[in-house]
Parts: C-alpha cells; sequence; structure tokens
C-alpha cells in the first residue's frame, strides 16, 4: 500500500537532502523533465550516494528514467544504488517491459529484482495499457497527465484527463496492480482544497495513492487516502458481526438496519488493512 509519492529533481541535493523528512510513503527521483540535458549524466550518477540515503530514512525510493537512449544505463544505475522501482514513461506496449526486464536480470546477482511502475504518457500506450499492466515486474500502473492531454492536443483540465485516467485505472485493478493518481493534472498543488477534494475523489473511485511534486500536498495525499476513523469504527463492527452471523450459518445480516453480505465485508477488511498501514507509518 502506497499514498503519497513525492517527485524529487535528481540534481537538486537541497531537494534530496531533506527528502527523506517529508513522510512520503515513496520518494521519486526525477532524472527526466526535471533534470536539465547538460545535467542528466550528474544526476544520474547522484543515486550511488541519494537512493540509500533516503532509504534508510523509511521511504522507498523510484526512479524516474529517460525513455531515451539513457534508458538502459539509467535503469542499471537505479538498480546498482538499490531502487526499489523504476518509473518508465511513455510506455506504449509491453515489449518494452520485457526486454527491459529480459536486460535488467543480467544485473541483479545481488538484489531482488527491481520493478516497474510504467506510465502511459500517450494515444498508443493508452490502448495498449492492458497488456503493460500485466508485463513482467509491473507493480503499479499511472498516467502522465500532462503528456496524454498534449499528445491529444488537448488542454490537461479534469474534463479531459477523467476518461483516459479512467481507463487507465481498470487495467491497473483488472490485472490486480496499484493504481496511482488522480482525475486531474498533478501539477497544481496550490489550490490545496482543491487538492483534498480530486484525492477523496480518486480514493472513491478505488485508486491506491497519488504522486505530487510539492511536499505540502504530501500530508494531504497521506490523509486523504488513509481511512477515517468513522470508516475504521464502521469497518471493524462489520467483520465482527460477519463472524457472530457465520458462526451460527448466515452469510448475509442486517446491520445497523443495512443489509451486509460477503462484497460489503470485503470491503471492510480491506478498510482496516490500510488503516493498519498508516498506523504503522506514524509509528
Amino acid at each position: 500500500m502506497i499514498f503519497s509519492l513525492l517527485y524529487v529533481p535528481g540534481n537538486s541535493p537541497r531537494f534530496l537532502a531533506k527528502a527523506g523528512e517529508r513522510q512520503a510513503d515513496v520518494i521519486i527521483i526525477d532524472l527526466e523533465d526535471a533534470v536539465p540535458e547538460p545535467a542528466k549524466s550528474e544526476a544520474r550518477d547522484g543515486l550511488r550516494e541519494w537512493v540509500p540515503k533516503i532509504r534508510s530514512a523509511g521511504s522507498q525510493v523510484f526512479v524516474r528514467i529517460n525513455h531515451t537512449d539513457r534508458l538502459l544505463d539509467d535503469a542499471e544505475a537505479a538498480s546498482r544504488a538499490g531502487a526499489d522501482a523504476l518509473y518508465i514513461p511513455k510506455v506504449n506496449s509491453a515489449d518494452l517491459l520485457t526486454q527491459l526486464a529480459a536486460k535488467m536480470t543480467a544485473l541483479e546477482a545481488n538484489r531482488p529484482p527491481i520493478s516497474f511502475v510504467p506510465l502511459i504518457e500517450d494515444m498508443r500506450g493508452l490502448f495498449e495499457v492492458r497488456a503493460i499492466a500485466h508485463a513482467p515486474r509491473v507493480i503499479a500502473v499511472t498516467a502522465g497527465g500532462e503528456d496524454l492531454a498534449t499528445a491529444m492536443g488537448a488542454e490537461p483540465t479534469p474534463e479531459v484527463l477523467r476518461y483516459p485516467k479512467l481507463m487507465i485505472h481498470y487495467a491497473a485493478k483488472e490485472a490486480g496492480v496499484l493504481s496511482f493518481g488522480m482525475l486531474r493534472t498533478t501539477v497544481d498543488y496550490a489550490d490545496q482544497e482543491a487538492l483534498r477534494a480530486a484525492a477523496l475523489e480518486a480514493r472513491r473511485f478505488g485508486f491506491d495513492g497519488a504522486s505530487c511534486i510539492h511536499p505540502s500536498a504530501v500530508p494531504i495525499l497521506n490523509a486523504c487516502f488513509s481511512p477515517t476513523a468513522a470508516e475504521l469504527e464502521w469497518a471493524s463492527k462489520v467483520v465482527a458481526a460477519n463472524d457472530e452471523n457465520a458462526a451460527v450459518g448466515r452469510g448475509a445480516f442486517l446491520l445497523d438496519g443495512k443489509f451486509i453480505d460477503a462484497p460489503i465485508v470485503e470491503r471492510a477488511r480491506r478498510l482496516l488493512k490500510r488503516g493498519q498501514k498508516r498506523t504503522e507509518c506514524h509509528d
């Protein structure tokens, strides 16, 4: 379970030094859009220092690599530095991930296989997303909202992004992997009320967490993707009542005047699991 992912430019020691203090579940060290071309090699070399430092502070570390001839070099450097996963931009076929997985296997004698998070950022990727979600090493799928809008010749408004982001979300859920995102762009972080509303909406749709580009958004994402105290109380009552009714052979029952059956019980169990994760994180 991952609720919050914070992008940090890979060429900014000032931001990287504080990344582990931000309480994000994942720090995404960005070697792609946030890093100008002349600084990309130096940012890649810096992974040796920053990945272990950030991981030691308690966050997972993903690395967004470049979708160019730098892709394999970036992936190798991230793996050798100990990153947990690669954020792979502009993925538009499962073949890319299959080929990359084969190349990475030869480098991983001394570490577990690094995971993949493909970003869907163009129309071909959007229509191949189901196969992409089933590709090797994929643990989550997400959208690049700004790139998707650009690929469509559109503005990145919530209305424009809603349907393609839901397509990507549904593909992730069908494949049984995590789904990151909100039904809007992540660029506008200044309006915190709008951000909170978008995060709560995403959670209602079943998104597992979301990324952000500013530390001020992290506590909002952590709170919005966590169950509330009232939800946890309801879930505990449902699970307890289900146990009591199951003991006497009832699979469906009424609780506080509402019908409860197997899907609702499973939803309650998942809520309790999410609540435990956030409690453990705060502890």
